[in-house]
């Protein structure tokens, strides 16, 4: 099997591309969203404009709750007509609005006049890419609250979200599932959006039977299958999300190529794919769970085949990328954590593989490619 040659070739083991600019990567020079300040700015002031920047992401999640992109549609409306349709407070609204204008978020095309943005557009329900149900994750209070008590993870390492609520993440969900409905859209949406830059850099003609390990709603899979007329592929995931794969599956037309199957990837994955896919998943476990993920993995992969991890590669140094607070989310939800190359060498070596290359997508996610040792 071979991927398409990127421009500089695939990034190998042992070197590192630099970050690209655009979703997650921060671009060394440039000012954080809402400065306006010119020239050398103090420190003092720097330090005031990073500890509001905050205000965006709240400012966006409100704005998804309330279905403001929705309401402004294709048009150029009024703030009166926006606010009529959201049922908020015209003055409040507008102040929200200019603010989010002020970075490239809606534009205010007349006075007290919006019009969507390419940005505001991804807030929409209706549109391919969507990010509202990943905005409405992000400002969930349980989420948020645990931000709110990082310096517990900091001080001893232990997720601050167990602190706060008094148990983990995923014993949390389990017992409200309407916030695990909003966490396995939001999921959802992310998975579109990682797709397709991994669609776009590796290519998987040479594949017969994919075996997508920890598969969610299965919406890599079916993108897949689509692309792929010959593939043939397992969705695997705990059996509670079974149903909702299998729903996806049948929706995008590939259901008779698809296997759903329920399990837990800790203690056994389906065997008979040549390739495996981790896709966003490996970074929510701690080395120890995602070894024994691996070795599971390995084992039902035989002497052949591929393994292909799709996730953040950090950079080492002071090297600006998204994935290092990507890292902080983990550090206050999960256990697990974003890694860099050389603990991914590290991981794979423990669990019977090698790295082959790591090739990056137009997002800060990299298609991270592992065969038998």
């Amino acid at each position: 099997m071979t991927a398409p040659q990127q421009p500089g070739g695939p990034r190998q083991p042992g070197t590192h591309a630099p970050g690209t600019p655009g979703l997650g990567t921060h671009v060394p020079g440039t000012r954080l969203p809402g400065s306006e300040l010119p020239g050398d700015v103090p420190a003092p002031v720097r330090m005031y404009e990073m500890l509001y920047s905050s205000l965006v992401s709240q400012l966006l999640v409100a704005v998804a709750e309330l279905g403001v992109a929705d309401a402004i549609g294709d048009e150029v409306r009024h703030i009166d007509e926006i606010a009529e349709r959201t049922e908020t407070d015209p003055g409040a609204l507008y102040r929200g609005l200019r603010a989010l204008a002020s970075v490239g978020v809606f534009t205010e095309v007349e006075p007290r006049t919006f019009g969507l943005t390419p940005l505001a557009a991804t807030l929409r329900s209706d549109v391919p890419g969507s990010m509202r149900d990943l905005a409405r994750y992000v400002g969930m209070p349980e989420r948020q609250r645990s931000f709110g008590s990082l310096a517990h993870s900091l001080r001893t390492g232990k997720p601050s979200f167990d602190e706060v609520h008094g148990t983990d993440w995923w014993t949390y969900f389990a017992a409200h599932p309407e916030l695990a409905a909003v966490f396995n859209s939001a999921m959802s949406s992310m998975s579109v959006m990682v797709n397709s830059g991994v669609l776009d850099v590796y290519d998987l003609s040479d594949v017969r039977r994919l075996v997508d390990v920890g598969a969610g709603r299965g919406r890599l899979v079916g993108a897949l299958l689509q692309r792929y007329p010959l593939m043939t592929a397992v969705a695997y995931d705990l059996p509670r999300v079974v149903p909702e794969a299998e729903a996806v599956l049948a929706e995008l037309g590939v259901s008779d190529r698809a296997e759903c199957v329920g399990g837990d990837f800790l203690t056994s994955v389906p065997e008979g794919g040549d390739t495996y896919v981790v896709s966003w998943t490996i970074h929510d476990w701690d080395d120890g769970d995602a070894v024994a993920m691996l070795r599971n993995i390995r084992r039902a992969m035989g002497h052949s085949g591929q393994l292909i991890v799709i996730d953040e590669v950090i950079p080492e140094g002071d090297t600006p990328h998204f994935g290092k607070f990507e890292d902080i989310v983990m550090l206050s939800l999960l256990t697990g954590h974003l890694r860099t190359e050389s603990e991914f060498v590290d991981l794979f070596d423990k669990a019977g593989f090698r790295l082959k290359e790591i090739r990056p997508t137009r997002s800060s996610t990299s298609v991270i490619v592992a065969v038998p040792a």
